[in-house]
């Protein structure tokens, strides 16, 4: 996930974790690999009591326009509600068109999780986004 991440990280879409982050948080990460073993997109979810968070979205540039984020979209939902969460959070930079097609709509950053709002960069502008599940 992190050399996945990177290129994201470069264009300011997604923030730098360092590896370790990526290591200790492991299984909060739902991936879609390609035959060979590469990973082609993934996203974080976090549980922050019936809330979760969805974070470090990001699908491969030749895997773009694909349907493959929607498709994580849909198993991080499904997986949400496995664990009987009631509310996803997440916070974009970008357009958010995807998450806003797929049942989120802004949200206030004091609605969400408050462990995970003070994470927000103020300098980013990132806007929360929220979806009830």
């Amino acid at each position: 996930m992190a050399a996945l991440s990177r290129p994201f990280v470069h264009a300011g879409a997604l923030r730098e974790r360092p590896l370790s982050l990526y290591v200790a948080r492991a299984s909060d990460f739902l991936v879609a690999q390609a035959p060979d073993g590469t990973l082609e997109g993934g996203l974080g979810l976090s549980e922050h009591a019936a809330d979760g968070v969805l974070y470090n979205f990001c699908v491969a540039a030749h895997r773009q326009g694909s349907g493959m984020g929607g498709r994580l979209l849909q198993a991080a939902f499904a997986q949400a509600r496995g664990r009987a969460l009631t509310m996803l959070f997440t916070a974009t930079t970008g357009s958010g068109r995807l998450f806003l097609g797929h049942g989120f709509v802004p949200s206030r950053p004091d609605l969400a999780p408050a462990a995970w709002a003070r994470t927000l960069d103020p300098g980013r502008n990132a806007r929360v986004l929220a979806r009830t599940l």
